[in-house]
């Protein structure tokens, strides 16, 4: 199903359904649509989902980590005049949702992330050198995933012109140092936000001894396993994800 896209404002954003908002926040080079099957599923079981465009290539290079993504995901949140909201990460995305969710747990509810930056990053803009080589970006696509048929024709080309992109590479380049930078290890002990931890066993970007520091520093938070998956859970199997964190969000009242 295809979303419309919103403008409002300087905010582009997918919005669906009606309840209890779920903000999801997309990868490096994450699109919008990797979340289709969430979108569907939880918009017509009692939730809003709503899907901001990360502004990851068109904040200023300065500008470009972490900590402005989560300022931006505020603006956003207040732009939407939204109280309590859940939230869902991807790769970066965890990472920015964890970073906002330390600044402001007032406002978040509750978290969900699946092969989350925050504690390790295995080179997420690294290894680009031969960007002219398709077949190599190729091959970098398909390793993001445990079914290298997973990686479209259509995600290798958006990667294989994102890398080619001088000014992209060089912003992919400053969030992949901004990523380590901004290490979450010590600020985890002290969110008590309820987390929800969905990860793949077959994960090479953050491998799954990720997930089990994440689950061991996080008070309150619970890890879900999906076998013969890599670092995009709910595109690789979209049923088994929605199953966990539906089940997982009715048992907490959420």
């Amino acid at each position: 199903m295809a979303h419309l896209l919103k403008k409002e404002k300087d905010f582009r954003y997918i919005e669906v359904g009606e309840g209890t908002p779920i903000i999801v926040l997309h990868g490096l080079m994450g699109g919008l649509s990797n979340f289709d099957a969430v979108t569907n599923h939880f918009s017509t079981n009692g939730y809003k989902v709503i899907i901001p465009e990360l502004p990851i290539y068109s904040m200023s290079l300065i500008k470009t980590n972490v900590k402005n993504f989560a300022k931006y995901l505020k603006d956003f949140i207040a732009f939407k005049k939204l109280d309590e909201v859940i939230i869902l990460g991807n790769s970066l995305g965890g990472h920015i949702g964890l970073y906002y969710t330390k600044l402001h747990p007032q406002k978040v509810k509750a978290l969900i992330i699946t092969g989350s930056s925050g504690l390790y990053e295995s080179a997420m803009g690294g290894g680009y050198t031969k960007r002219g080589d398709y077949e190599v970006i190729k091959k970098k696509a398909q390793d993001v995933f445990y079914d290298p048929e997973v990686a479209t024709k259509e995600i290798v080309d958006e990667v294989y012109e994102t890398v080619n992109d001088r000014n992209k590479l060089i912003k992919t380049l400053a969030i992949a140092k901004s990523a380590i930078r901004h290490n979450m290890a010590k600020d985890l002990p002290n969110m008590n936000t309820p987390v929800c931890i969905i990860w793949g066993k077959n994960d090479n970007v953050t491998p799954p001894e990720v997930a089990e520091e994440f689950h061991d520093l996080l008070p309150d938070s619970e890890l879900h396993w999906i076998d013969k998956c890599g670092h995009a859970a709910m595109m690789e199997h979209p049923e088994e994800f929605n199953i966990i964190l539906k089940t997982w969000l009715e048992k907490r009242g959420f």
